[in-house]
């Protein structure tokens, strides 16, 4: 049976690569919707939100019937161990270099939590939706000063949750990890591909 288009509900070009690894055919419409967090809300209830905002944002602008895939990636800080709940405080995206220096002086040398939600959204009459946050606990490395003046540097902080990328192979911020890595890029590929899979889409292996 043929699968209804699949759409990708982000400009994010590390969700694209990522989806890319999973080889199936997909179109990009960016979604345009409110991001603030409502006042008292948790963590884990904000995400998971966005990601279904986006994703409704994007049915929204479609006649036909397709699948809708939809992120949302946060860092979350706490002074302690943070638990299941995701209570704590979130970085988002730095504003400017003074916001990011101070991020990443913030995450450096101590553990916090990223959290990505992704949305599965069908559209059309056989709708369908189905929603999931995946959780990372990763450790920061004791990088240097001088280290994040010259990651600043790049530019690279600015469109990233928490002023870093895993990936950046310069910078190379993180000392260790518990659970997927590909979370931390933007997208958790094993659980995606999973929900694709129970959606009807003949999906590859994660070569992430």
């Amino acid at each position: 049976m043929t699968q209804p288009p699949l759409i990708l509900a982000s400009s994010s070009p590390r969700r694209r690569e990522l989806l890319a690894l999973l080889g199936i055919e997909y179109t990009i419409i960016k979604p345009e919707i409110d991001e603030t967090q409502h006042e008292g809300e948790p963590p884990l209830a904000y995400v998971r939100r966005l990601s279904q905002e986006k994703a409704q944002a994007v049915a929204g602008q479609v006649q036909s019937q397709v699948t809708i895939v939809a992120a949302d990636t946060v860092v979350i800080l706490a002074a302690d161990t943070i638990g299941i709940d995701g209570e704590g405080e979130i970085l988002g995206k730095p504003a400017d270099a003074a916001e990011a220096r101070t991020m990443l002086k913030r995450l450096r040398g101590r553990d916090h939590l990223v959290v990505t939600a992704f949305t599965l959204w069908r559209t059309g009459p056989q709708s369908m939706s189905y929603t999931q946050d995946v959780q990372t606990r990763v450790t920061m490395r004791d990088y240097s000063d001088d280290e994040i003046e010259a990651y600043i540097a790049t530019g690279d902080p600015y469109d990233k949750a928490g002023s870093y990328a895993i990936q950046h192979p310069g910078f190379r911020p993180v000392a260790d990890l518990s659970g997927s890595r590909t979370n931390v890029i933007g997208l958790p590929l094993d659980e995606v591909r999973v929900a694709l899979i129970d959606f009807g889409y003949a999906v590859q292996s994660n070569q992430a």
